[in-house]
């Protein structure tokens, strides 16, 4: 026999995400703390309050409160979901520190099929008095390996453009950038698309075309611009 004890936050989660549900919602959703988050844009931020969940670079989709839901946002659904069988979880994350050696970064990617770099601030790689860095990073995208530029700090995203440690580096072909994508939906992309191809540009039209909001529109526009070039 189960123990409920009045204190706990899960009766409440799961009658607000059945109601939720009941309404006609499409998508992957977290239903926690009467706010509804769009599954891309969910991250785990508190470890022990009951405001556990935060929606990172996109509004809440609705919010619940007496058993009312009032809705923001309808997220936009296929008619039936695609299922895949394959995915790579071959997939690594580096996060930069002052001090890392980029020998750690040849040893990761000489072991994973793609590799998610965690920058400072808008991206870039670091320069410790020497080219080592965008050496290691130049060379393995060159021998085809995927590399995704992201940032450490969770709102308003990457931007290599911005300062020319990071311009430099998204001059390299084979760089992908993640602009305001979550780590979490980084890296689900790419374990979804690496079975699927290797070919470098039908792995960046994948991973820019957007799924669930994952990439907004002025990123995207951005990327075709980019492209143009």
């Amino acid at each position: 026999k189960p123990i409920w004890y009045d204190g706990t936050d899960s009766k409440r989660n799961l009658t607000d995400a059945f109601l939720y549900a009941c309404r006609g919602c499409g998508g992957v959703q977290i239903v926690f703390n009467g706010k509804v988050i769009l599954g891309t844009r969910a991250r785990k931020t508190c470890s022990k309050s009951y405001a556990a969940f935060s929606s990172i670079n996109y509004p809440y989709l609705a919010t619940l409160q007496d058993h009312r839901l009032i809705s923001y946002i309808s997220p936009s659904s296929l008619p039936e979901p695609k299922f895949y069988d394959a995915l790579d979880p071959n997939i690594g994350l580096i996060k930069m520190i002052p001090g890392t050696d980029f020998e750690l970064l040849d040893f990761m990617l000489s072991r994973k099929d793609a590799l998610i770099m965690e920058c400072f601030g808008v991206g870039g790689l670091p320069c410790y008095g020497d080219e080592s860095f965008f050496h290691a990073v130049r060379d393995w995208v060159q021998s085809g390996r995927v590399i995704v530029m992201t940032t450490q700090v969770p709102h308003e995203g990457s931007d290599l453009a911005v300062y020319q440690v990071g311009a430099r580096v998204a001059a390299q072909p084979g760089i992908l950038q993640a602009y305001t994508m979550t780590a979490e939906a980084v890296v689900t992309k790419l374990m979804w698309i690496l079975p699927q191809t290797r070919d470098l540009t039908e792995i960046k039209r994948l991973f820019y075309a957007p799924i669930a909001c994952d990439l907004l529109q002025f990123e995207e526009r951005g990327q075709e611009i980019d492209e143009s070039h």
